[in-house]
């Protein structure tokens, strides 16, 4: 009997022991924490000796630093998790696309194509549109077309400056607005229609039907330089600078012939 009796005194202690554990029922609230640790310390003050301790301030200043510096370095390394995949975004180039067979690009709402000197933008609209309801502001940097009184369908910085004054648009059959922009630079594809937008690959781009005798007398001097001096790297000759370097160099001997040019520095 006196086994069984010990039994159940051991079994009653743990019983008892168990029921203390589970009578703290607090619930956090995340806007006040400092409640529920006070009323964990009220619980635990009641059903221990914890805090008759000398030592107990220290042991729970030692327990809140651990917290502390643990969910520092978790955060820390949140932080740099989160760094390293935008860098990773911002470092991956964006896929170049196939141009449309006008050498721009066909999007959702409108589609846009160039040659060397002009960019042209297509955008259809309701059936009955008038040229009184069409916005189109044309700046040398900025584009916005669509219709009054409703949010634009193009709108943003160029990818290349224009001639404002040397672009037009026109409402074609009451259903499409076509819009000519004239480019600033003439000898370059534009990669975009707006700055960060999707990007064709501009060395799939064609120049079609367009000849040298199409463009005006400066550009097309600049591009048949261009194309001079492409011709003579390939073959290994001197460049329309280098042969123009050459020929002032002979001018200047013949108006100077006893000129030592041995330690001469050239600039």
């Amino acid at each position: 009997m006196a086994i069984l009796s010990g039994y159940i005194e051991d079994e009653d202690n743990k019983q008892s022991s168990t029921s203390s554990a589970l009578s703290f029922n607090a619930v956090l609230d995340p806007s006040n924490p400092l409640g529920f640790l006070e009323s964990a310390f009220n619980f635990v003050s009641e059903n221990s000796d914890m805090f008759n301790t000398d030592s107990v301030e220290k042991k729970i200043s030692s327990l809140v630093k651990n917290i502390k510096e643990r969910t520092m370095k978790e955060e820390a390394a949140k932080k740099e998790h989160e760094t390293k995949e935008k860098e990773e975004i911002k470092e991956k180039p964006k896929p170049k696309l196939n141009p449309n067979k006008d050498n721009g690009l066909d999007m959702e709402n409108h589609s846009w194509g160039q040659n060397l000197q002009e960019v042209t933008v297509t955008v259809p609209v309701p059936l009955g549109t008038k040229s009184r309801d069409v916005v189109c502001d044309v700046k040398k940097d900025y584009l916005k077309v669509g219709l009054k009184g409703q949010t634009p369908i193009v709108d943003g910085q160029l990818f290349e400056t224009v001639k404002p004054n040397d672009s037009y648009w026109s409402l074609e059959d009451q259903k499409v607005i076509s819009l000519l922009m004239t480019k600033c630079d003439k000898i370059s594809w534009w990669k975009s229609l707006l700055k960060g937008g999707p990007e064709i690959d501009t060395q799939k781009a064609e120049p079609g039907k367009s000849k040298l005798s199409d463009l005006d007398m400066e550009t097309r001097s600049t591009v048949e330089k261009m194309m001079f001096d492409q011709r003579q790297k390939k073959l290994g000759l001197p460049t329309s600078q280098e042969i123009e370097n050459q020929n002032m160099l002979k001018q200047f001997m013949a108006q100077n012939p006893n000129f030592d040019i041995t330690n001469a520095k050239m600039f």
